[in-house]
This record gives C-alpha cells, sequence and structure tokens, in this order.
C-alpha cells in the first residue's frame, strides 16, 4: 500500500521524487543553518581578534550576499531533481540567472567600495574628503549595474547588438543634450583628484568668498561671510582662478603709519626699533622689515612688512590688533604724535 502510494505520478512526477527534493532542500537548510550558527560565528569572533579588517569584510560581505545564494542553490539542487514543464523550468533557471547577477553585482561593489574606502583612510586623515567620495562610488555603481543589466539581457537570449547601437545614438543625443551636466561630472572629478580645495576651506572666487560646504556631482556650494549660501557648477570652478586662503603658510601683512614733522630726529630712529621690538614679542608674528620710507604730504611714512604664521584671519586681526596696541601705548610714553591731514591757511593783512 505504502510502496504504491510513492509510485503515484502526480505532474509527471512520483510522490517519491517529491519526497526526494523535499528532503534534498530540508537538508540543504540545515547544513546551511549549522554552517551559519557554528562556523561562521567562530569566524566572525576570530575576525575579532585579529588587527585586520580584510577578514572581518569578508566574512561580513559572505553573510550579507552570498549566504542568501545558499538558500537559492538547496532549493535549485533539490527541484532539479525533478521533472519540470519546459516553460516553469525556463522561469526557474532565469530567476537564479536573476539573483545570480544582482548578489554578484552587490558583492563586486562592495569589494570595489571596500578597496577605495581602505585607501583613501590610510591616505586620507580628512573626514570631509572620505565624504566626496562617494560620488565616486555613486558613478562606478552606475556603470557597473549598467554592464550587469546588458550582459544578463544577452544571457536571456536578447539581440544587444541592436539595442547597444540604439542605446549609442541615444547616448551620443543625450550627450550633447546634457553637455552641461557631463562638463560639471568630469569637472567633479578634477578637483576631487587635483585637490584645489575641499569641504572646509576658505576661497575667493571673483567677487565671491567663503567657506567650502559641500563638493557635489553637480555642483559646489559655498557658505559666504554674509551667511547666504553660494552654489557654482563644478565647470564653473575649475575654469575659474580659484584662490585659497586655507592653505596659506603665512600672510603677508604691510601697513604704513604717519607721524607729525615736528617729530624730532632722535625719535624718528627709534620708530623701527620700536616696531621690531614690538612685532617680535608677538607669538606667530615674524617682521621682515620697518622703514622710513618716504615724505608725506602731512606725515612722515614708516612701511612695516611682517608674516602671520597660517592663513587664519581671526588670528591675523588678532595679532594686527595688538601691534596697533602696543604701537599706541609706546607713542604715548615717548610723546610721538601720529600724523593726520592738516592745513596751513596764511592770512595776508591789508
Amino acid at each position: 500500500m505504502f510502496q504504491a502510494l510513492l509510485q503515484k505520478t502526480f505532474l509527471h512526477n512520483r510522490v517519491l521524487d517529491y519526497l526526494i527534493c523535499l528532503s534534498i532542500f530540508v537538508c540543504g537548510i540545515i547544513i546551511i543553518r549549522i554552517f551559519r550558527r557554528i562556523l561562521l560565528n567562530r569566524l566572525k569572533r576570530w575576525a575579532k581578534r585579529t588587527a585586520t579588517t580584510i577578514d572581518d569584510f569578508l566574512i561580513r560581505i559572505f553573510e550579507k550576499e552570498l549566504l542568501p545564494l545558499l538558500y537559492f542553490g538547496a532549493f535549485y539542487l533539490a527541484i532539479r531533481t525533478l521533472t519540470l514543464n519546459p516553460t516553469l523550468e525556463k522561469v526557474i533557471n532565469g530567476l537564479g540567472l536573476i539573483l545570480l547577477t544582482i548578489f554578484g553585482v552587490r558583492f563586486l561593489l562592495a569589494t570595489i567600495i571596500y578597496g577605495f574606502e581602505t585607501y583613501w583612510t590610510k591616505k586620507e586623515k580628512n573626514i570631509a574628503r572620505k565624504k566626496a567620495l562617494r560620488g565616486i562610488t555613486t558613478v562606478i555603481k552606475i556603470i557597473v549595474w549598467g554592464l550587469a543589466i546588458v550582459i544578463l539581457l544577452d544571457n536571456f537570449g536578447i539581440k544587444i547588438t541592436a539595442l547597444v547601437a540604439g542605446l549609442g545614438i541615444v547616448g551620443v543625443a543625450i550627450a550633447l543634450a546634457a553637455q552641461a551636466i557631463l562638463g560639471d561630472l568630469f569637472s567633479y572629478f578634477t578637483i576631487f583628484f587635483d585637490r584645489p580645495f575641499e569641504i572646509g576651506d576658505f576661497i575667493i572666487i571673483g567677487d565671491y568668498m567663503g567657506a567650502v560646504e559641500h563638493i557635489g556631482i553637480k555642483s559646489t556650494r559655498v557658505r559666504s561671510l554674509g551667511g547666504e549660501q553660494l552654489v557654482f557648477s563644478n565647470t564653473d570652478l575649475t575654469n575659474s582662478r580659484v584662490r585659497n586662503y586655507k592653505r596659506m603658510n603665512r600672510r603677508r601683512v604691510a601697513f604704513k603709519l604717519g607721524v607729525t614733522y615736528e617729530t624730532k630726529l632722535q625719535q624718528l630712529k627709534e620708530i623701527p626699533v620700536i616696531i621690531t621690538d614690538i612685532i617680535k614679542s608677538i607669538e606667530d608674528a615674524v617682521l621682515d622689515r620697518a622703514h622710513f620710507s618716504s615724505y608725506g604730504d602731512f606725515s612722515l611714512i614708516f612701511d612695516i612688512v611682517y608674516y602671520v604664521i597660517g592663513g587664519d584671519y581671526g588670528k591675523y586681526m588678532n595679532i594686527q590688533q595688538e601691534i596697533n596696541f602696543k604701537i599706541k601705548e609706546e607713542f604715548e610714553k615717548r610723546g610721538i604724535e601720529f600724523a593726520y591731514p592738516t592745513q596751513t591757511l596764511y592770512l595776508n593783512r591789508e
């Protein structure tokens, strides 16, 4: 009786065949679960004790991207023991090919992105620059997925020659219509690799200035001193002369001061010494020169040049302010007067 039941046929397969199929599938699931709970967990604990991150990445990517394929593999091996309708068999094969493509592409992209991030983490300490890497990875994802779809269509028997030719014509038309967008994209790559500026840098472009807030694939955003956000296309930036003050190692400062013509010669000789001592006493200020340079219309003019170490504007203003205070203090002690525009009128009495 039981043997007769096993030999009964449903949809071109015996009951025994269905039981074998189910047994293979269940055994496959059990093996995968055992592998996941025992072996994979042990590998995770081992990876935590190692200094490298590549083993953690491989375990993580295997669990996330490849492990689901094992479940489908168990199902596929089980279902292959049955005699299937040709249409159903094509559907299952197509589904397997789609899943293999999806998880394969995700595995490939994860590996590429991990390689990029690992390389830039070692090379770059700037967190903002690491964020800019997202634009590169977005382009890589688009290219890889596009190639994967074309290959998948080819495996389904779709003639892609005409499709590729058609896409080529459409691509040319799109490229002509979107020259500005493509130009900004290539300019983004130029900014990323050539690094004329980075997020946080204070830059001047023409009549505009501000701190870089965001570098995108299409545009770069700059926060101006007035508080408003300035948006520049990447092409405009690469075609412009950009002045980057963040990379200023030292700032050259030149200023003049004038004293009255009534100032005595001995006092005039003391002024360069006074200014030299003042600047040398201030941290991160390096004197270049201080000279009595010329006779003005209403003053004796001294020319002073010094350097501020670093490019921070606030630091420069603090140092200049301290210099001004000390010059005023020393001049008052010595009775030296600053000059200001004056006119002398001569009146004739008739």
